[in-house]
């Protein structure tokens, strides 16, 4: 079996934000201390994984954030981190955008009035300026990622055109996800049917915004594409796996001595997950 491509370690759940859909940990769960999260880093690179993604929870919360950066660096994996902007600074790009491939950051309105539906007050403004400070690294992808709920349907072209006209002031290389948010089994208490949109309109949204060339890409990511998709970490070490609504613990990380078997046995998409890597992977090495 080839290698899973790419781990998502949440080395947090420490957030500045309180999002109904998250997929991450809950708030209150603990975190392993910075020598078994290095040992985490160190064990996912030997499984033969070629990029980390460090998320949360926001990652920026974690004051080793950047030692944990560095020896991924240092052990050649790709690094992707995913934060909600609020706490990204220009002293932390300054120290540590060399060793980052990607930083991914959500836009869930392009007003502040839509994005305060999900988020908290001037996180917009906050995301916006975290995109000036990253144009000041042009060789750091960027990603944009927008949660499509019942609250920010008809506001997704909005936020396209947001990024078209930012890309004239924008040298990174920059995506767009635009992902269809469905129930998880770690958010137990939420209106589901106030928040999820169906497939019909997910695909409408599609044809509405593809209608249009951008200078960017578009990935759509819709409850078949994401189920199964990803290998997560969380912040007590232990190794998950989203299959439908549920979120599978197979023990500790560290203790486990066949990650292949496993992956087997969670009925991870393999194939799947290696077509969705390979995307940005191609981008990166054109760069």
């Amino acid at each position: 079996m080839p290698p899973v491509a790419t781990i998502d370690f949440h080395v947090t759940a420490e957030c500045s934000q309180e999002c109904a859909y998250c997929w991450g940990p809950p708030q209150e769960e603990s975190q392993v201390d910075t020598a078994t999260a290095l040992a985490i880093v160190d064990r996912i690179a030997a499984c033969g994984a070629c990029r980390i993604v460090f998320t949360g929870g926001d990652p920026l919360k974690r004051a080793d954030l950047g030692a944990l950066i560095q020896r991924a660096r240092q052990r050649n994996l790709e690094v992707a981190i995913s934060t909600t902007g609020d706490l990204l600074t220009a002293a932390f790009l300054e120290q540590h955008a060399t060793a980052i491939d990607l930083i991914s950051l959500p836009i869930e309105g392009a007003s502040e009035e839509v994005s305060r539906r999900t988020k908290k007050e001037g996180h917009l403004a906050a995301v916006l300026a975290a995109l000036d400070l990253l144009a000041e690294h042009p060789r750091l992808d960027v990603k944009v990622a927008t949660p499509v709920t019942r609250h920010n349907l008809a506001d997704v072209p909005n936020i396209v055109s947001l990024l078209d006209a930012r890309r004239g002031r924008q040298p990174n290389r920059i995506f767009y996800n635009v992902f269809q948010v469905f129930p998880r089994a770690a958010t137990l208490f939420v209106a589901w049917p106030d928040l999820v949109v169906s497939a019909t309109e997910f695909a409408a949204l599609r044809e509405q915004v593809t209608a249009v060339q951008h200078d960017f890409r578009i990935n759509w990511l819709g409850h078949e594409t994401l189920d199964r998709l990803y290998v997560m970490i969380f912040p007590d070490g232990t190794l998950t796996i989203p299959v439908g609504s549920m979120y599978r613990s197979y023990g500790r990380f560290l203790q486990v001595e066949d990650l292949d078997a496993v992956l087997a046995r969670a009925d991870f998409d393999l194939a799947k997950h290696l077509r969705h890597a390979a995307g940005w992977a191609r981008a990166a090495a054109a760069r």
